[in-house]
Protein backbone atom coordinates (compact mmCIF):
# COMPACT_ATOMS: atom_id res chain seq x y z
CA UNK A 1 0.00 0.00 0.00
CA UNK A 2 1.89 3.56 -0.97
CA UNK A 3 2.42 6.08 1.74
CA UNK A 4 -0.76 8.30 3.29
CA UNK A 5 0.17 11.91 1.17
CA UNK A 6 2.05 14.58 3.33
CA UNK A 7 -0.38 16.79 2.01
CA UNK A 8 -3.87 14.91 2.93
CA UNK A 9 -2.08 14.10 6.02
CA UNK A 10 -1.22 17.66 6.84
CA UNK A 11 -4.88 18.69 6.15
CA UNK A 12 -6.33 16.10 8.56
CA UNK A 13 -7.64 17.82 11.50
CA UNK A 14 -6.06 16.68 15.40
CA UNK A 15 -7.75 14.86 17.73
CA UNK A 16 -9.21 16.98 20.83
CA UNK A 17 -7.17 16.90 24.32
CA UNK A 18 -5.25 19.36 26.60
CA UNK A 19 -2.43 17.61 25.69
CA UNK A 20 -3.00 18.14 21.92
CA UNK A 21 -3.88 21.70 22.48
CA UNK A 22 -0.64 22.36 23.99
CA UNK A 23 1.15 20.91 21.22
CA UNK A 24 -0.67 23.20 18.71
CA UNK A 25 -0.41 26.52 20.85
CA UNK A 26 3.27 26.43 21.80
CA UNK A 27 4.29 26.83 17.70
CA UNK A 28 1.74 29.64 17.71
CA UNK A 29 3.50 31.32 20.19
CA UNK A 30 6.75 30.82 18.24
CA UNK A 31 5.52 32.64 15.49
CA UNK A 32 3.57 35.83 17.57
CA UNK A 33 7.55 35.59 19.54
CA UNK A 34 9.43 35.52 15.89
CA UNK A 35 7.15 38.69 14.94
CA UNK A 36 7.76 40.46 17.70
CA UNK A 37 10.88 40.08 17.71
CA UNK A 38 11.82 41.09 14.19
CA UNK A 39 8.89 43.80 13.91
CA UNK A 40 9.00 45.78 17.02
CA UNK A 41 12.45 45.09 19.12
CA UNK A 42 14.98 44.39 16.47
CA UNK A 43 15.13 48.10 14.86
CA UNK A 44 14.89 48.44 11.07
CA UNK A 45 17.85 48.50 8.59
CA UNK A 46 18.59 52.22 6.71
CA UNK A 47 16.53 52.67 4.31
CA UNK A 48 13.49 49.69 5.16
CA UNK A 49 10.70 52.17 6.39
CA UNK A 50 8.85 50.83 9.94
CA UNK A 51 5.99 49.34 7.90
CA UNK A 52 8.58 47.31 5.32
CA UNK A 53 10.27 46.00 8.51
CA UNK A 54 6.94 44.57 10.01
CA UNK A 55 5.95 43.15 6.59
CA UNK A 56 9.71 41.23 6.85
CA UNK A 57 9.04 40.21 10.32
CA UNK A 58 5.36 38.58 8.83
CA UNK A 59 7.69 36.78 6.38
CA UNK A 60 9.80 35.31 8.53
CA UNK A 61 7.67 34.31 11.01
CA UNK A 62 5.66 32.43 7.98
CA UNK A 63 8.97 30.62 6.66
CA UNK A 64 9.02 29.36 10.39
CA UNK A 65 5.34 28.44 10.12
CA UNK A 66 6.44 26.32 7.43
CA UNK A 67 8.46 24.26 9.30
CA UNK A 68 6.50 24.41 12.85
CA UNK A 69 3.66 23.72 11.20
CA UNK A 70 0.67 24.51 13.26
CA UNK A 71 -1.78 25.08 10.21
CA UNK A 72 -1.47 23.18 6.92
CA UNK A 73 0.74 25.95 4.44
CA UNK A 74 -2.18 26.88 2.45
CA UNK A 75 -3.83 28.09 5.48
CA UNK A 76 -0.69 29.29 6.80
CA UNK A 77 0.35 31.69 3.62
CA UNK A 78 -3.16 33.29 3.70
CA UNK A 79 -2.67 34.29 7.40
CA UNK A 80 0.92 35.68 6.29
CA UNK A 81 -0.58 37.68 3.26
CA UNK A 82 -3.50 39.33 5.23
CA UNK A 83 -0.75 40.25 7.82
CA UNK A 84 0.74 41.74 5.44
CA UNK A 85 -2.10 43.89 4.49
CA UNK A 86 -2.50 44.54 7.85
CA UNK A 87 0.31 45.75 9.31
CA UNK A 88 2.62 46.47 6.54
CA UNK A 89 0.23 48.39 4.40
CA UNK A 90 0.64 46.25 1.35
CA UNK A 91 -2.06 46.73 -1.39
CA UNK A 92 -4.65 43.68 -1.33
CA UNK A 93 -4.03 43.56 -5.36
CA UNK A 94 0.10 43.21 -5.13
CA UNK A 95 -0.64 40.55 -1.75
CA UNK A 96 -2.85 38.42 -4.73
CA UNK A 97 -0.35 39.24 -7.58
CA UNK A 98 0.96 35.96 -7.06
CA UNK A 99 -1.74 33.76 -8.11
CA UNK A 100 -1.50 34.91 -11.58
CA UNK A 101 1.86 34.26 -12.06
CA UNK A 102 2.60 32.09 -15.11
CA UNK A 103 4.76 29.59 -13.10
CA UNK A 104 2.37 29.01 -10.16
CA UNK A 105 -0.20 28.11 -12.58
CA UNK A 106 1.98 26.02 -14.10
CA UNK A 107 2.36 23.96 -11.28
CA UNK A 108 -0.99 23.53 -10.76
CA UNK A 109 -1.58 22.30 -14.13
CA UNK A 110 1.11 19.98 -14.15
CA UNK A 111 -0.40 18.52 -11.60
CA UNK A 112 -3.71 18.27 -13.18
CA UNK A 113 -1.92 16.24 -15.87
CA UNK A 114 -0.06 14.17 -13.52
CA UNK A 115 -3.90 13.09 -11.87
CA UNK A 116 -4.46 12.25 -15.76
CA UNK A 117 -1.48 9.74 -16.19
CA UNK A 118 -2.49 8.02 -12.90
CA UNK A 119 -5.99 7.55 -13.95
CA UNK A 120 -4.99 6.32 -17.64
CA UNK A 121 -2.61 4.26 -16.06
CA UNK A 122 -0.23 5.62 -18.02
CA UNK A 123 2.32 6.34 -14.85
CA UNK A 124 1.76 2.42 -13.92
CA UNK A 125 2.70 1.46 -17.40
CA UNK A 126 6.12 3.40 -17.07
CA UNK A 127 6.67 2.42 -13.41
CA UNK A 128 6.40 -1.43 -14.39
CA UNK A 129 8.24 -0.61 -17.29
CA UNK A 130 11.34 0.82 -15.55
CA UNK A 131 10.68 -2.10 -12.31
CA UNK A 132 10.85 -4.90 -15.14
CA UNK A 133 14.29 -3.13 -16.19
CA UNK A 134 15.88 -2.26 -12.86
CA UNK A 135 13.84 -3.96 -10.35
CA UNK A 136 16.56 -6.85 -9.47
CA UNK A 137 17.08 -5.17 -6.26
CA UNK A 138 15.51 -2.32 -3.49
CA UNK A 139 18.00 -0.02 -5.18
CA UNK A 140 16.93 -0.48 -8.21
CA UNK A 141 13.62 -0.23 -7.59
CA UNK A 142 13.45 2.75 -5.29
CA UNK A 143 15.41 4.13 -8.61
CA UNK A 144 12.17 4.41 -10.18
CA UNK A 145 9.46 4.08 -7.66
CA UNK A 146 8.29 5.77 -3.78
CA UNK A 147 10.19 8.26 -1.05
CA UNK A 148 13.50 7.40 -2.77
CA UNK A 149 12.61 8.86 -6.44
CA UNK A 150 10.55 11.53 -5.02
CA UNK A 151 13.59 13.14 -3.17
CA UNK A 152 16.16 12.09 -5.71
CA UNK A 153 14.37 13.24 -8.69
CA UNK A 154 14.03 16.63 -7.35
CA UNK A 155 18.08 16.98 -5.90
CA UNK A 156 18.90 15.65 -9.56
CA UNK A 157 17.32 18.00 -11.25
CA UNK A 158 18.33 20.96 -9.27
CA UNK A 159 21.71 20.02 -10.30
CA UNK A 160 20.81 19.77 -13.77
CA UNK A 161 19.64 23.38 -13.49
CA UNK A 162 22.86 24.02 -12.18
CA UNK A 163 24.71 22.64 -15.17
CA UNK A 164 22.92 23.91 -18.64
CA UNK A 165 21.77 27.89 -19.20
CA UNK A 166 18.68 27.23 -20.19
CA UNK A 167 18.41 24.96 -17.40
CA UNK A 168 16.45 27.77 -15.12
CA UNK A 169 15.01 31.03 -16.64
CA UNK A 170 16.92 32.56 -14.26
CA UNK A 171 20.10 31.51 -15.46
CA UNK A 172 19.85 33.55 -18.57
CA UNK A 173 18.75 36.63 -16.33
CA UNK A 174 22.16 35.63 -14.45
CA UNK A 175 23.98 36.13 -17.61
CA UNK A 176 22.41 39.01 -18.25
CA UNK A 177 23.50 40.51 -15.22
CA UNK A 178 27.44 39.33 -15.63
CA UNK A 179 27.70 40.70 -18.95
CA UNK A 180 26.20 44.10 -17.30
CA UNK A 181 28.14 43.91 -13.70
CA UNK A 182 31.42 42.08 -14.64
CA UNK A 183 31.84 42.43 -18.25
CA UNK A 184 31.80 38.77 -18.03
CA UNK A 185 30.11 36.88 -21.45
CA UNK A 186 28.13 33.48 -20.46
CA UNK A 187 27.49 31.72 -23.27
CA UNK A 188 25.55 27.90 -23.70
CA UNK A 189 28.41 25.97 -24.41
CA UNK A 190 30.68 28.27 -21.88
CA UNK A 191 28.14 27.32 -18.98
CA UNK A 192 27.78 23.94 -19.94
CA UNK A 193 31.77 23.72 -20.00
CA UNK A 194 31.70 24.95 -16.42
CA UNK A 195 29.07 23.09 -15.16
CA UNK A 196 29.67 19.83 -16.33
CA UNK A 197 32.61 18.53 -14.19
CA UNK A 198 31.41 19.36 -10.28
CA UNK A 199 27.45 18.79 -12.18
CA UNK A 200 28.24 15.10 -12.80
CA UNK A 201 29.91 14.60 -9.49
CA UNK A 202 27.11 15.93 -7.65
CA UNK A 203 24.92 13.54 -9.94
CA UNK A 204 26.62 10.53 -8.93
CA UNK A 205 26.58 11.45 -4.96
CA UNK A 206 23.24 12.36 -4.10
CA UNK A 207 21.08 9.70 -5.48
CA UNK A 208 23.63 7.83 -2.87
CA UNK A 209 23.47 10.13 -0.19
CA UNK A 210 19.40 9.86 -0.74
CA UNK A 211 19.88 5.94 -0.37
CA UNK A 212 21.40 5.72 2.78
CA UNK A 213 18.99 8.43 4.11
CA UNK A 214 15.89 6.92 3.34
CA UNK A 215 16.84 3.22 3.37
CA UNK A 216 14.38 0.78 1.81
CA UNK A 217 13.75 -2.45 4.39
CA UNK A 218 14.09 -5.40 1.55
CA UNK A 219 17.36 -4.93 0.36
CA UNK A 220 16.88 -7.67 -3.01
CA UNK A 221 13.81 -7.66 -4.73
CA UNK A 222 14.35 -11.07 -7.38
CA UNK A 223 10.75 -11.15 -7.99
CA UNK A 224 9.88 -7.53 -9.12
CA UNK A 225 10.78 -7.25 -12.34
CA UNK A 226 8.93 -10.66 -12.96
CA UNK A 227 6.05 -9.35 -11.76
CA UNK A 228 6.08 -6.25 -13.56
CA UNK A 229 6.86 -8.37 -17.00
CA UNK A 230 3.21 -10.09 -16.28
CA UNK A 231 1.61 -6.78 -15.26
CA UNK A 232 2.65 -5.15 -18.78
CA UNK A 233 1.69 -8.27 -20.84
CA UNK A 234 -1.58 -7.93 -18.98
CA UNK A 235 -2.31 -4.50 -19.58
CA UNK A 236 -1.14 -5.15 -23.51
CA UNK A 237 -0.76 -2.08 -25.83
CA UNK A 238 -2.10 1.54 -24.54
CA UNK A 239 -4.92 2.63 -26.59
CA UNK A 240 -8.10 5.19 -26.01
CA UNK A 241 -7.56 7.67 -23.23
CA UNK A 242 -4.33 5.73 -22.14
CA UNK A 243 -2.93 6.98 -25.91
CA UNK A 244 -3.97 10.15 -25.64
CA UNK A 245 -2.74 11.07 -22.08
CA UNK A 246 0.73 9.35 -23.23
CA UNK A 247 1.01 11.67 -26.54
CA UNK A 248 0.23 14.57 -24.79
CA UNK A 249 2.68 13.98 -22.14
CA UNK A 250 5.42 13.07 -24.71
CA UNK A 251 3.94 16.52 -26.63
CA UNK A 252 4.46 19.05 -23.80
CA UNK A 253 7.66 17.40 -22.57
CA UNK A 254 9.32 17.63 -26.15
CA UNK A 255 8.01 21.42 -26.05
CA UNK A 256 9.02 22.11 -22.66
CA UNK A 257 12.67 20.95 -23.71
CA UNK A 258 12.89 22.96 -26.44
CA UNK A 259 11.66 26.04 -25.41
CA UNK A 260 14.44 27.96 -26.26
CA UNK A 261 14.26 27.28 -29.89
CA UNK A 262 10.78 27.89 -30.35
CA UNK A 263 9.92 30.68 -28.04
CA UNK A 264 6.50 29.15 -26.93
CA UNK A 265 5.93 30.20 -23.17
CA UNK A 266 5.96 26.58 -20.80
CA UNK A 267 3.18 27.49 -18.83
CA UNK A 268 1.11 27.85 -22.67
CA UNK A 269 2.22 24.83 -23.54
CA UNK A 270 0.91 23.26 -20.31
CA UNK A 271 -2.47 24.93 -20.83
CA UNK A 272 -2.80 23.13 -24.55
CA UNK A 273 -1.83 19.97 -23.47
CA UNK A 274 -4.31 20.38 -20.61
CA UNK A 275 -6.97 21.90 -22.73
CA UNK A 276 -6.50 18.62 -25.40
CA UNK A 277 -7.25 16.02 -22.27
CA UNK A 278 -10.70 18.04 -21.28
CA UNK A 279 -11.96 18.27 -24.73
CA UNK A 280 -11.07 14.37 -25.15
CA UNK A 281 -13.00 13.95 -21.90
CA UNK A 282 -9.65 12.54 -20.69
CA UNK A 283 -9.66 14.40 -17.89
CA UNK A 284 -13.13 15.58 -16.67
CA UNK A 285 -14.00 19.14 -14.75
CA UNK A 286 -15.11 17.28 -11.76
CA UNK A 287 -11.67 15.62 -12.06
CA UNK A 288 -9.72 18.98 -11.98
CA UNK A 289 -11.64 20.04 -8.72
CA UNK A 290 -11.29 16.99 -6.84
CA UNK A 291 -7.22 17.09 -7.11
CA UNK A 292 -7.11 18.50 -3.93
CA UNK A 293 -3.68 18.67 -3.43
CA UNK A 294 -3.37 20.76 -6.44
CA UNK A 295 -5.66 23.71 -5.50
CA UNK A 296 -3.51 23.72 -1.69
CA UNK A 297 -0.01 23.59 -3.53
CA UNK A 298 -2.07 26.70 -5.83
CA UNK A 299 -2.57 28.69 -2.44
CA UNK A 300 0.80 28.22 -0.73
CA UNK A 301 2.89 28.32 -3.38
CA UNK A 302 1.51 31.78 -5.29
CA UNK A 303 0.90 33.33 -1.91
CA UNK A 304 4.50 32.46 -1.12
CA UNK A 305 5.54 33.50 -4.11
CA UNK A 306 4.36 36.87 -3.50
CA UNK A 307 5.49 37.13 -0.16
CA UNK A 308 9.49 36.60 -1.33
CA UNK A 309 9.13 39.14 -4.05
CA UNK A 310 7.29 41.54 -1.78
CA UNK A 311 10.21 40.95 0.86
CA UNK A 312 12.33 41.99 -1.88
CA UNK A 313 10.82 44.89 -2.37
CA UNK A 314 11.13 46.60 1.26
CA UNK A 315 14.68 46.39 0.68
CA UNK A 316 15.39 44.10 3.37
CA UNK A 317 17.42 41.84 0.89
CA UNK A 318 19.49 44.24 -0.34
CA UNK A 319 20.51 45.86 3.04
CA UNK A 320 21.18 42.43 4.21
CA UNK A 321 23.47 42.03 1.42
CA UNK A 322 24.81 45.50 2.48
CA UNK A 323 25.24 44.44 6.12
CA UNK A 324 27.79 41.26 4.91
CA UNK A 325 29.49 43.14 2.26
CA UNK A 326 30.72 45.75 5.28
CA UNK A 327 31.54 42.87 7.72
CA UNK A 328 33.75 41.07 4.57
CA UNK A 329 35.54 44.16 3.89
CA UNK A 330 39.50 43.62 3.81
CA UNK A 331 39.15 40.00 3.83
CA UNK A 332 41.42 37.88 0.94
CA UNK A 333 39.35 37.68 -1.66
CA UNK A 334 38.99 33.65 -1.52
CA UNK A 335 37.66 34.15 1.95
CA UNK A 336 35.51 36.36 1.62
CA UNK A 337 33.94 34.85 -1.95
CA UNK A 338 33.30 31.11 0.00
CA UNK A 339 31.88 33.22 3.23
CA UNK A 340 29.55 34.87 0.77
CA UNK A 341 28.50 31.65 -1.46
CA UNK A 342 27.77 29.54 1.81
CA UNK A 343 25.53 33.01 3.36
CA UNK A 344 23.96 33.17 -0.19
CA UNK A 345 22.84 29.42 0.04
CA UNK A 346 21.27 29.43 2.92
CA UNK A 347 19.22 32.47 2.72
CA UNK A 348 17.10 30.90 0.01
CA UNK A 349 15.29 29.29 2.97
CA UNK A 350 13.40 32.19 3.37
CA UNK A 351 12.65 32.48 -0.66
CA UNK A 352 10.51 30.48 -2.62
CA UNK A 353 11.94 31.96 -6.15
CA UNK A 354 15.25 31.60 -7.82
CA UNK A 355 14.58 34.57 -9.84
CA UNK A 356 14.46 36.62 -6.70
CA UNK A 357 17.37 35.31 -5.04
CA UNK A 358 19.40 36.17 -7.95
CA UNK A 359 17.46 39.41 -8.19
CA UNK A 360 17.95 40.27 -4.55
CA UNK A 361 21.78 38.88 -4.25
CA UNK A 362 23.43 38.48 -7.12
CA UNK A 363 24.15 41.99 -8.26
CA UNK A 364 25.16 43.70 -4.77
CA UNK A 365 27.55 40.05 -4.48
CA UNK A 366 28.78 40.34 -7.49
CA UNK A 367 29.68 44.00 -7.42
CA UNK A 368 31.51 43.69 -3.56
CA UNK A 369 33.26 40.29 -4.55
CA UNK A 370 35.24 41.99 -8.00
CA UNK A 371 35.23 44.82 -5.32
CA UNK A 372 37.64 42.87 -3.26
CA UNK A 373 39.49 41.40 -6.28
CA UNK A 374 37.61 38.18 -6.69
CA UNK A 375 38.45 37.17 -10.51
CA UNK A 376 35.18 38.21 -12.32
CA UNK A 377 34.40 34.78 -13.83
CA UNK A 378 35.13 32.72 -10.83
CA UNK A 379 32.40 34.93 -9.15
CA UNK A 380 29.78 35.14 -11.59
CA UNK A 381 29.70 31.56 -12.46
CA UNK A 382 29.34 30.27 -8.96
CA UNK A 383 27.26 32.94 -7.57
CA UNK A 384 24.90 31.72 -10.70
CA UNK A 385 25.26 28.15 -10.58
CA UNK A 386 24.92 27.54 -7.00
CA UNK A 387 21.67 29.62 -7.47
CA UNK A 388 20.01 26.49 -8.85
CA UNK A 389 21.42 24.21 -5.85
CA UNK A 390 20.02 26.31 -3.17
CA UNK A 391 16.45 24.91 -4.36
CA UNK A 392 17.22 21.79 -3.02
CA UNK A 393 16.29 22.81 0.06
CA UNK A 394 13.10 23.20 0.78
CA UNK A 395 9.59 21.90 -0.34
CA UNK A 396 8.64 25.56 -2.11
CA UNK A 397 12.07 25.99 -3.18
CA UNK A 398 11.49 26.77 -7.11
CA UNK A 399 8.69 26.10 -9.21
CA UNK A 400 8.90 21.90 -9.35
CA UNK A 401 9.19 21.52 -5.71
CA UNK A 402 5.45 22.21 -5.20
CA UNK A 403 4.64 19.89 -7.86
CA UNK A 404 6.71 16.54 -6.27
CA UNK A 405 5.97 17.54 -2.83
CA UNK A 406 2.18 17.31 -3.55
CA UNK A 407 2.35 13.43 -4.61
CA UNK A 408 2.81 13.27 -1.26
CA UNK A 409 5.84 10.30 -0.87
CA UNK A 410 7.94 12.92 1.30
CA UNK A 411 6.99 14.70 4.44
CA UNK A 412 7.90 18.14 5.09
CA UNK A 413 10.47 16.60 7.82
CA UNK A 414 12.59 14.06 4.94
CA UNK A 415 12.26 16.96 2.80
CA UNK A 416 14.23 19.37 5.40
CA UNK A 417 16.64 16.73 6.72
CA UNK A 418 17.72 15.72 2.86
CA UNK A 419 17.96 18.75 1.30
CA UNK A 420 19.89 20.45 4.53
CA UNK A 421 22.23 17.36 3.44
CA UNK A 422 22.66 17.97 -0.15
CA UNK A 423 23.05 20.72 0.18
CA UNK A 424 26.55 20.71 2.59
CA UNK A 425 27.36 17.74 -0.36
CA UNK A 426 27.14 20.31 -3.39
CA UNK A 427 28.70 23.04 -1.40
CA UNK A 428 31.63 21.04 -0.62
CA UNK A 429 31.46 19.50 -4.02
CA UNK A 430 31.07 22.71 -6.09
CA UNK A 431 33.54 24.80 -4.07
CA UNK A 432 36.71 22.15 -4.42
CA UNK A 433 35.87 20.20 -7.26
CA UNK A 434 33.89 22.83 -9.26
CA UNK A 435 36.64 25.74 -7.80
CA UNK A 436 40.03 23.21 -8.87
CA UNK A 437 37.73 22.64 -12.40
CA UNK A 438 37.43 26.81 -12.87
CA UNK A 439 41.11 26.70 -12.25
CA UNK A 440 41.83 24.64 -15.39
CA UNK A 441 39.36 27.02 -17.49
CA UNK A 442 41.55 30.01 -16.15
CA UNK A 443 38.44 31.97 -14.34
CA UNK A 444 41.03 32.47 -12.17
Amino acid sequence: MPPEPAVVAANRPPRDGPDTRVRLAWPFLALIGIYILIGHLVPPPDGVSPAQWRTTAVFFATIAGLMLQPLPGAALVLVGLTLMVVVGGVPMPRALSGFSAPSVWLVLVAIMMSRALRETGVARRIALAFVRAFGGSSLGVSYVLGTFLMSSLYQSSVIACAMFLTGQASNLLAAGLAAKLANVTITWSSWLVAGIVPGLVSCLVIPYLTYRMLPPRVKRTPAASDYARRELDRMGPSRGAESVTLAVFVGVVLMWVTSTWHGIDVTLVAFVGITVLILSRVLTWEGVLAERSAWDVFVWYGGLLTMGEILNETGSTTAFAAWVSAGLTGTPWLVALVVTLIVYFYVHYALASITTHILAMFPPFVLMLVGLGAPPSLVVYSLACLANLTAGLTHYGTTTAPIVYAEGYVSVRQWWRVGFVASVANLTIWLTIGFAWWKVLGFW
